[in-house]
């Protein structure tokens, strides 16, 4: 008892310590009010979830304080996001209410938390609660844009602590933050949130390859500080002696994106030349920044010589995000490309916390804040009028999260930014929904082109219009930006609704002729009898000519109901009913147990073998597939179907042969392809089942799908392969073999 009682005092001045924490790094909460709003939130966050513990075993309270902590110093948000943080899952999680909330604080922090609050509905097979709650935070947009600031908050934290979690929930919450939440903290301008939140990510999903990348890292650090030291000497020295006021940083790339290229590109670490980039950041008033980041510019390609393809002006045209910087790319004395960007004091702000940092420089001539303002209408635009269900709902989304820009010109030469893979036709619905809808053509550079035209930075359009055109539905596989998507949608579906009121007319009359009453069942009967989705399809149908009312058969008429006599339909194969054969979500699918009668199939995106950490997927009409959880594919089926996935693990009862295929590079020698060969049939008593080689100017390529094991029998082969002389990369191919 006397040790209880002990720990609950450590704990108790434990939460202290955070709280007083809090109010150190809150910057924007300094006067009396803010501080006394603050406290009042903490204790009553304190007293709500005083009984409740983290699956750490710590008290719950240590999370709201650690978000609120991130929303203040990380984010640098102000005191309403502060209380709203500390109370984020009060609703969710206590009794308290969003009457309470607005009764103790306001109108705003109750629709704040109401944004940040989940769908609380009965479990269903037939759509995602997770994509449901997503959904309606994102709808806050059009009322706050520090939900979405707060929910990234909450999500770095749960990051950070998802050690504790279960291996399954690690991987869900993980595919969760790749799939949406890191590209969310990007288009937002929060590059450090996005980098951390992908590094961690990797981490969960891949902790050994994740470690790799980090001791690589540590062992090289020495190398580095050198290579930056000597680097940046002449570029101070000219610095000092032009008198101006600066700092100089050196970052490595995130664990992520190292790993991105390393898995997409086929670069091994060690030939990756751009480890780390280097920062100098000016102290500089605004009016002067523009021309002294180019001044800086010219000092450090006086000394280094720049490679003109990477040269980046995000000064005079900074991103959607609002970021601004001059990036160029120059070569070392030692023959190593380094990356160099140059930034004022307030760019740099900018860039380290993106939306967050704008009210900073919101009567600034210079903010780029408007930019970032206009996505976020035109996001709030798509988010308004969208009536589709949740999933198609974060697909359009998904589309308003591109990266990267391309900058075209209008006839008069005014410059506006869209997607990469934007056409002709997104341009012309970026300039205005009716000039889209009008829309027959372009002049790109003063040449006709058509709607599908795809635009390059540089371009000059010219929109063709006509008042007889009309939206098409081909031209949803036109646009890619997620705006013109739903302009389309929206217009096709008011068309629609118009020739339907035509059909309800003609059937309206048919019924009369036929003394059939006008009653929703009457309707209900014939939408089942002709298969139509709704009422709005039959009527639509009838007018566009595909349903003839005047054939009408096989029915009776009694006191106006119209009645039809129906064959036996076939039972049709759904979802639901491979949903109720799986395993539950606390059982695992064995795979080789012949005990589990469950029918499964491998998946081919990413050739699982026994040994390779997996999850089942159960499908619409394969029954149940087995991918890899670093699938390509497995981001996007646990953030958006988390609801069709299930545990599954390999069963070692029995030993079957698995194809994979593997890819290898290196320089072309006489008898290399014998070398290779010999290993992976006399060697390793492995079966060969197909083989290509190829070899063109001295390089030599090759591909071949053995039968293995497992991991562990794969993982040995090929480090047999990795020591054969000449041989420089060996890599298992992820899908598909040819």
């Amino acid at each position: 008892m006397q040790k209880v009682r002990i720990e609950i005092e450590e704990e108790n001045r434990e939460i202290l310590r955070r709280y007083r924490g809090l109010l150190r790094v809150s910057q924007r909460s300094r006067s009396r009010a803010d501080k006394l709003r603050i406290r009042k939130a903490f204790e009553i966050a304190m007293e709500a979830h005083k009984d409740m513990r983290r699956k750490s075993g710590e008290p719950y309270i240590y999370h709201p304080l650690a978000v609120a902590k991130i929303c203040a110093e990380e984010l640098g948000l102000d005191t309403l996001s502060i209380v709203c943080a500390l109370l984020h899952d009060t609703v969710e999680d206590t009794d308290i209410t969003l009457d309470d909330i607005q009764n103790l604080f306001g109108k705003k922090e109750r629709t704040i938390i109401d944004g940040l609050t989940k769908i609380s509905s009965v479990f269903d097979h037939t759509s995602s609660v997770q994509a449901e709650s997503f959904r309606k935070m994102l709808l806050t947009l059009s009322d706050d844009v520090r939900v979405i600031l707060i929910k990234l908050a909450d999500r770095l934290h749960n990051m950070r602590t998802l050690e504790h979690m279960a291996r399954e929930k690690q991987l869900k919450i993980s595919s969760e933050t790749l799939f949406m939440y890191a590209p969310l903290a990007h288009r937002l301008g929060l590059y450090n949130v996005k980098s951390e939140l992908e590094d961690l990510a990797l981490k969960a999903k891949e902790p050994e390859t994740y470690e790799e990348i980090v001791s690589k890292l540590q062992k090289t650090q020495a190398v580095r500080t050198r290579f930056i030291n000597a680097f940046t000497l002449p570029i101070r020295r000219a610095l000092d002696k032009q008198g101006m006021k600066y700092e100089i940083k050196s970052r490595p790339k995130s664990v992520f994106s190292i790993w991105n290229k390393i898995h997409k590109k086929g670069v091994p670490f060690e030939e990756i030349y751009d480890l780390f980039a280097i920062r100098i950041i000016l102290d500089t008033d605004p009016e002067n920044e523009k021309a002294d980041c180019w001044r800086v510019y010219s000092i450090v390609t006086d000394y280094y010589q720049p490679s003109p393809e990477r040269l980046r002006d995000w000064i005079s045209m900074p991103k959607a995000s609002g970021y601004e910087s001059l990036h160029t790319t120059v070569m070392s004395p030692t023959g190593k490309w380094v990356e160099v960007q140059i930034r004022s004091l307030r760019m740099d702000d900018l860039a380290e916390r993106g939306y967050a940092a704008h009210w900073k420089y919101k009567d600034s001539p210079e903010s780029p804040e408007n930019k970032l303002d206009r996505w976020l209408s035109q996001v709030r635009e798509v988010l308004e009028n969208s009536s589709e269900n949740a999933i198609e709902f974060i697909d359009n989304f998904k589309l308003s999260l591109f990266s990267e820009e391309i900058y075209v010109f209008t006839p008069d030469g005014e410059l506006k930014s869209l997607p990469v893979g934007a056409t002709a036709l997104d341009f012309a619905f970026y300039i205005h929904s009716q000039i889209g809808y009008q829309c027959i053509g372009a002049k790109v550079n003063f040449k006709l082109v058509p709607l599908s035209h795809q635009l390059r930075s540089g371009d000059q359009v010219e929109i063709l219009t006509s008042k007889k055109q009309r939206p098409k539905e081909d031209w949803l596989n036109i646009v890619v930006t997620a705006s013109a998507r739903q302009k389309i949608k929206n217009a096709l579906k008011e068309e629609k609704k118009a020739i339907a009121e035509d059909g309800k007319e003609m059937l309206k009359r048919r019924f009369s002729h036929m003394k059939i009453d006008w009653l929703s069942a009457n309707i209900d009967e014939l939408v089942k009898h002709y298969n139509t989705d709704s009422s709005l399809e039959l009527y639509y149908r009838i007018a566009k000519g595909n349903i003839d009312i005047k054939k009408l058969k096989g029915f009776q008429v009694e006191n106006g109901r119209i009645f039809f006599e129906r064959k036996e339909q076939p039972e049709r194969i759904s979802e639901n009913t491979y949903v109720q054969s799986a395993p539950s979500k606390d059982e695992t699918l064995l795979i080789g147990d012949e005990k589990q009668k469950v029918d499964f199939t491998l998946a081919s995106c990413c050739n699982p073998i026994a040994g390779d950490e997996v999850f089942g997927f159960i499908t619409v009409s394969d029954g149940i597939k087995i991918h890899r959880t670093n699938c390509p594919n497995a981001h996007e089926l646990m953030s958006k179907y988390a609801y069709r996935v299930i545990k599954a693990r390999w069963s070692s009862k029995e030993m079957v042969q698995f194809e994979v295929g593997l890819r290898f590079s290196g320089i072309d020698d006489v008898g290399l392809v014998q070398k290779i060969t010999n290993i992976i049939s006399t060697d390793m008593n492995v079966n060969m089942k197909a083989i290509s080689f190829e070899a063109n100017d001295g390089i030599f390529q090759g591909k071949v799908v053995v039968l293995v094991h497992d991991t562990e029998h794969l993982n040995s082969l090929m480090d047999r392969l990795k020591a054969i002389d000449g041989l420089l990369t060996v890599d298992r191919i992820e899908s598909e073999f040819a």
